[in-house]
């Protein structure tokens, strides 16, 4: 496994496979990675000759600098887990590297990006597209993988590669799970025992959710979920919504769609945690 810092060495290298006729697998993160980001890894080693994985804190898809901040980074352990999985190169650009210059680009893919997440970090996703964009143009992967916990990002990326018209193919990835069902994320390693404890409500809740939906309408099923989560001990909920899959807007019955999705995401004493569960 190679670590490369600038994109000019990260298209050399890449060069140097395609010219072998060799396919290239991408998955971005920013670090402090875990379990489920080593799923993306070896789905992509799977299907691919070469992996490349990339590791940036971007700064323009955060709202809050104090989130910014206060983001785990632990690049020796996440060298240690993507050698483990197989991944070629790790890409470690710094800021100056990735935006030698303000990025001023507006991506605007309503009513993807207005609803959920979009609502309540104005911004994000701007950020998120402005950075993967940029990583797509120094790696042109033929396929990248992204993790389906953050759902509505996939869907937003998705969207931005038909718009920009990339080749490439998008692969979302299950959710990775603890064994007790709290999802995998990097903001975990930031709760306390107990936050840590008070945070399984929030998977226990939607799990319980898909039976209760069976013979409820999505109303109810809504405050079911809304009334467990506020009840719960150390949880303060932001949103729960349930909506259309492909959409992200929300519904009203279970009859609306082929693909529905409930998407939560709630405090757990300062640190937001985000989850989802899919309905059908």
């Amino acid at each position: 496994m190679k670590l490369v810092y600038t994109i000019q060495d990260l298209q050399t290298e890449l060069d140097k496979c395609r010219q072998l006729h060799q396919t290239i697998g991408f998955a971005p993160t920013m670090g402090a990675l875990h379990e489920g980001h080593g799923s993306l890894m070896i789905k992509s080693v799977n299907e691919n000759n070469i992996t490349v994985a990339s590791v940036f804190v971007n700064p323009t898809q955060f709202n809050d600098q104090n989130d910014l901040l206060k983001y785990p980074r632990t690049l020796e352990a996440d060298c240690a887990l993507l050698e483990k999985c197989g991944v070629d190169f790790v890409f470690v650009p710094d800021v100056k590297e990735m935006y030698p210059e303000e990025d001023t680009r507006q991506f605007n893919y309503a009513p993807l990006d207005s609803v959920m997440e979009g609502a309540h970090r104005p911004g994000h996703f701007n950020g998120v597209c402005q950075i993967v964009s940029k990583l797509f143009d120094a790696v042109m992967p033929d396929k990248a993988y992204f993790g389906e916990k953050d759902y509505q990002q996939l869907a937003i990326i998705k969207e931005m590669v038909r718009d920009l018209k990339y080749p490439i193919e998008i692969i979302g990835c299950p959710i990775i799970r603890e064994s007790d069902g709290l999802a995998l994320s990097s903001r975990n390693m930031r709760l306390s025992d107990t936050e840590r404890e008070n945070a399984l409500n929030i998977s226990q809740t939607l799990f319980k959710s898909c039976t209760f939906a069976a013979d409820h309408s999505v109303n109810e099923t809504l405050e079911m979920v809304k009334t467990a989560i506020n009840n719960a001990s150390g949880l303060e909920l932001e949103y729960f919504e349930i909506v259309d899959g492909d959409t992200l807007q929300p519904i009203n019955s279970w009859e609306e769609s082929s693909t529905i999705m409930g998407c939560i995401t709630v405090f757990c004493g300062p640190v937001r945690l985000i989850d989802n569960i899919r309905y059908k």
